[in-house]
């Protein structure tokens, strides 16, 4: 294992995927093949990698939205679509659920097994960039983004992006992989995300290279007091944030006050 020590001194024509530095142009093209190889197997990797915690992060994440029947609500970075449903089914009646993604093959999977589950109404999907949604400023009363921001190139424009669609007194909930508060945890992380997580994507996706990336994402994403700088920076205001499993996991909670 061997973390860049310069992960934060990219500019305006580099950045990294994974450890590895790329112009940014070709950041997203990798990430793309990334997810059109591991869509098929996404949810069950997804279990297997984090031994069903994931289902219990996000359904803490859903309930500090604490959404209500009727709202306007975006879920950005959609995927598989595991928070948007837990959304939909709080908002309603009458509320509107929008679902994006970047990549096509994660919005199709996530949009049949909501149809599949009878989850239809008042919901659309959007093939959009989190750098440049395409919503009318003040869209939203909340937007939530899964395990999705470490894989944007521009994480600071996509903030300012998320901060720019809600309205006056919403809230955006960011949960992502972050830094174990706890040492002890440190060691045998590593060891579990550069050994066994590569093998289990080998085994069971047929794709051990694009596991290896979604580790090396993870280690490069910022730690939980620079996101919610940056989080500060973009706008948001009263920014707090939830160590779950030990800080391997982190929810950031931030208001758009006006």
């Amino acid at each position: 294992m061997s973390i860049p020590e310069n992960k934060q001194e990219e500019t305006n024509r580099t950045t990294y995927f994974g450890f590895t530095p790329v112009a940014v142009e070709e950041k997203q093209r990798r990430v793309d093949g990334v997810f059109d190889s591991v869509a098929d197997r996404y949810d069950l990797m997804n279990d297997l990698m984090s031994m069903g915690l994931h289902r219990l992060w996000k359904r803490f994440a859903v309930e500090l939205a604490a959404v209500r029947p009727g709202q306007r609500v975006l879920d950005v970075a959609s995927g598989t679509a595991d928070v948007a449903a837990l959304l939909a089914r709080r908002i309603r009646p009458g509320g509107q659920l929008v679902a994006s993604d970047i990549n096509a093959s994660m919005l199709m999977r996530g949009r049949d097994r909501l149809i599949d589950s009878g989850l239809v109404e008042g919901i659309s999907y959007v093939q959009a960039n989190a750098e440049s949604l395409p919503f009318p400023d003040r869209s939203f009363d909340c937007v939530t983004m899964a395990f999705g921001l470490r894989n944007v190139t521009a994480r600071q424009a996509a903030l300012e992006q998320l901060w720019r669609v809600l309205r006056p007194g919403g809230k955006a909930l960011i949960l992502e992989f972050s830094h174990p508060v706890l040492k002890v945890l440190r060691p045998l992380y590593d060891q579990y995300s550069f050994r066994v997580l590569p093998a289990l994507g080998k085994w069971i996706a047929k794709d051990e290279d694009s596991y290896r990336y979604l580790v090396e994402s993870i280690r490069m994403h910022p730690d939980q007091e620079t996101l919610a700088g940056m989080m500060r920076q973009a706008g948001f205001e009263m920014v707090t944030w939830y160590n779950l499993s030990g800080g391997i996991v982190a929810l950031h909670r931030g208001y758009r006050l006006s």
